[in-house]
């Protein structure tokens, strides 16, 4: 990358904004490197180096803030971790995995638009066999583009009244955490072509999670900054699949 400070900038913001609704970035930062014509090789393995540093801080803010229970998120990380690590192994062609991705983040952008209107109650605890076959999948997920999966964790914990919001937050991020970190695991050796961004991004996505995820593990997040959040995802998910858009 010719000019790392623009993309610094919109990875701070990035960070900002899905640290505090209990995310890592990852979707984020895909989005933002598809607009920045990033090519896929390096895509992924800098959107996971960049989840690992900005879940870990918002998996201990929203811990010591008291939200986080071990007894829902064991369930889905046991079988995430090795999922996602063998997704690391694997790559899709460059063309399949802009595809992918695209996808990926539109469905996000409906993440964020369905979660507006989710009850914020427990009704029911979450069965492990259940609880393990979504993590297998989505740390497969993870590994293989770099999203990190709580973006799709966190509505399904949410609709199926499994949590509230910020335990739900508080779960979604320690799962972005193990499934970045095994999906990292996993491609190494890729990490080489990450070096020249990876100081000054790091330290943007780092100060911005740090300050989304104090806030928003003290204070729920807007509507509004999820409405944000999907228009941004759904232009870029549109880049990605109709490159000429």
């Amino acid at each position: 990358m010719d000019h790392p400070l623009p993309g610094a900038l919109l990875i701070f913001l990035a960070a900002l904004l899905y640290s505090a609704v209990g995310h890592a970035g990852g979707s984020g930062y895909l989005a933002v490197m598809s607009l920045l014509g990033t090519t896929p090789a390096m895509m992924r393995p800098t959107a996971l180096t960049l989840n690992v540093a900005v879940a870990a801080i918002g998996t201990v803010q929203f811990a010591r803030a008291g939200y986080f229970r071990w007894s829902l998120f064991w369930p889905f990380a046991i079988g995430s971790i090795p999922a996602a690590y063998i997704g690391g192994r694997l790559a899709l062609p460059g063309a399949a995995y802009r595809v992918v991705v695209g996808v990926l983040l539109l469905l996000s952008a409906v993440r964020f638009v369905v979660t507006l209107q989710a009850p914020d109650q427990v009704r029911r605890n979450i069965p492990v066999p259940l609880a393990l076959a979504i993590g297998i999948a989505l740390g497969f997920l993870a590994g293989l583009t770099g999203v990190g999966g709580g973006i799709f964790l966190s509505p399904m914990l949410l609709l199926g009244g499994w949590a509230d919001l910020r335990t739900t937050a508080a779960t979604s991020v320690a799962f972005i955490l193990v499934n970045s970190a095994a999906g990292l695991l996993g491609q190494h050796a890729a990490l080489s072509v990450v070096r020249d961004v990876a100081p000054i991004w790091a330290v943007a996505a780092v100060v911005g999670g740090a300050l989304g995820s104090y806030l928003g593990s003290r204070r729920l997040p807007t509507p509004a900054l999820r409405g944000v959040l999907a228009v941004v995802l759904v232009a870029a998910g549109l880049k990605l699949v109709i490159p000429q858009w």
